[in-house]
């Protein structure tokens, strides 16, 4: 059911607040971990797990959220995700042990799934195809300032408040986002109600989880991790499992599967989804690598880091918002193809930064990058949903979303080995044995910490210049992916939506037929 007039732009707005909403709690959390290790005497482990754990809920509940959207109601299950998220902010400013405050975290990652799956399916149900691209934008704007606020914000209350208050403040956002969903978002469903695939759910959850859970512990340990094979490995076989249970419920007359494998015979779908992916994990060699440039290499805080991210949300407003009046003008195909070059600009320029680089070089590249992005994502995304119908917009969001999670672990994965291979490669150890030698290897700050203590400024400009050199080809890698992400656009993307063409077509059947009669 679509709502008329400004209404449905103010319920994107109430939406937006949600995602954006899940997105801070996340990068909060990367900035409050220092100050929870010594408030819930949290091991390092403990520490790993507060962010994994949201982590592996959080694309395993994907799927079957989008399924109990599409069989309740996709405005309920907004609510429902809504109010527990946050009850589970309440309960992690609450914890008093690191069990506690995990156990909180899971929850959230529960919720947030159902935030997030249902904020795209709402753009479905609101929006026509040709709104979408903008609306896309917006909820991508959303997804991506949450990146610098997180840090900004919780920086500054971390500064002058109880740590809780980082994680207390998603507690009014959430009712403000309840609210306003209760009073502007129309309830949709599916005309049909589907059934409860269970053994999907359940091997579409673990597979998510499995390679979720690897690809963290490759970023972590490296490819060569015996857990995190195994795990990439157990993930890949539940999924094909899922796949093959799928396909066999799609041929029964009577099946009802957890996702409809007819979504794939659509080229705008398919090809918006994995366009999607790939969009993701050029992006994340920005998100890896910038915080940790502008922290070890600049000296700046993590609220200062995040400061610095602000001109790649800029660009990705002036990227996304006009992406639905070009779309019109050349169609879904050059855009996409337009977006990915403009982001493989904006990469190029940055693997080009050294250590003497100036600030607005980096600020103007990043705004390049941001472009490309909004481009891209708002394109790619509404290519996908235009796809979708009412009674297919919960699962297919679901799907959307999963490959575009497990995306970014595997970029992070990837782009990490690149980076690390190359900052070991370029550092000079002359000198150095042992744990320390060990420790500069580990990372740029372990690197800057050996050199603090020993007192070697020469170290310190040795550890900060093979990490440039590593942060370069990082950003070379992500060129890699966006330039293949064009070449896909280009070579498959369809230029317009198959249900766009079909409602021409229908149309012009229609205006003959009046010509007839008439």
């Amino acid at each position: 059911m679509k709502i008329l007039g400004a209404r449905r732009w103010w319920a994107l707005a109430a939406i937006t607040l949600a995602v954006m909403a899940v997105g801070v709690d996340v990068t909060v959390l990367s900035v409050a971990l220092p100050t929870l290790a010594g408030a819930l005497k949290a091991s390092e482990s403990d520490l790993q797990w507060f962010s994994a754990g949201y982590a592996l809920v959080l694309a395993a509940a994907m799927l079957p959220a989008g399924l109990l959207g599409d069989r309740y109601g996709r405005k309920k299950v907004l609510l429902i995700s809504l109010a527990l998220f946050g009850a589970g902010s309440a309960a992690c400013a609450a914890a008093p042990t690191a069990a506690a405050f995990l156990v909180a975290r899971l929850l959230l990652g529960f919720a947030g799934a159902g935030i997030v799956v249902m904020a795209v399916s709402a753009v479905t149900v609101l929006f026509s195809e040709e709104e979408r691209p903008r609306a896309v934008g917006i909820w991508a704007a959303a997804n991506f300032l949450a990146f610098p606020i997180g840090p900004i914000l919780g920086g500054w209350l971390l500064t002058h408040f109880w740590w809780g208050w980082v994680f207390l403040l998603n507690v009014p956002v959430a009712a403000i986002g309840f609210a306003a969903v209760v009073a502007l978002v129309p309830e949709s469903r599916a005309p049909v109600r589907p059934g409860l695939d269970w053994l999907g759910v359940l091997c579409s959850s673990a597979g998510l989880a499995g390679m979720t859970y690897g690809l963290i512990e490759a970023g972590q340990h490296g490819w060569s991790d015996p857990g995190a094979l195994l795990a990439i490995a157990g993930g890949l076989a539940l999924l094909l499992a899922f796949f093959l249970w799928e396909r066999r419920l799609t041929r029964r007359p009577a099946g009802q599967p957890l996702v409809d494998l007819a979504l794939f015979r659509s080229a705008s779908f398919t090809w918006g989804v994995i366009l999607m992916t790939v969009m993701t994990l050029a992006m994340i060699g920005v998100m890896f690598t910038m915080p940790q440039y502008f922290q070890a290499v600049l000296g700046v805080n993590a609220q200062g880091s995040g400061l610095r991210l602000l001109p790649l949300v800029g660009g990705l407003l002036v990227g996304a918002l006009p992406a639905d009046r070009i779309v019109r003008k050349v169609g879904a195909k050059l855009t996409a193809f337009v977006g990915f070059l403009v982001l493989a600009g904006g990469l190029a320029l940055g693997a080009q930064t050294s250590l003497a680089s100036h600030g607005g070089f980096v600020a103007a590249w990043m705004a390049l990058a941001g472009v490309g992005v909004g481009i891209t994502m708002a394109t790619t995304a509404s290519a996908a949903l235009s796809e979708l119908s009412a009674d297919k917009a919960g699962v297919g969001s679901g799907v959307l979303q999963a490959l575009k999670n497990v995306g970014a672990p595997f970029g992070a994965a990837v782009l990490g080995s690149v980076l690390s291979s190359v900052y070991r490669s370029h550092l000079p150890l002359a000198g150095l044995q042992g744990p320390a030698a060990s420790a500069v290897r580990g990372s740029v700050f372990a690197g800057l910490a050996v050199a603090g203590k020993l007192g070697s400024p020469a170290l310190a400009v040795s550890v900060r210049s093979a990490f440039v050199r590593g942060m370069d080809a990082a950003l070379l890698a992500s060129v890699g992916f966006a330039l293949v992400g064009g070449v896909l656009a280009l070579a498959f993307l369809p230029t317009r939506s198959a249900r766009r063409e079909s409602e021409a077509i229908e149309g012009v059947l229609a205006d003959h037929e009046l010509i007839a009669t008439e």
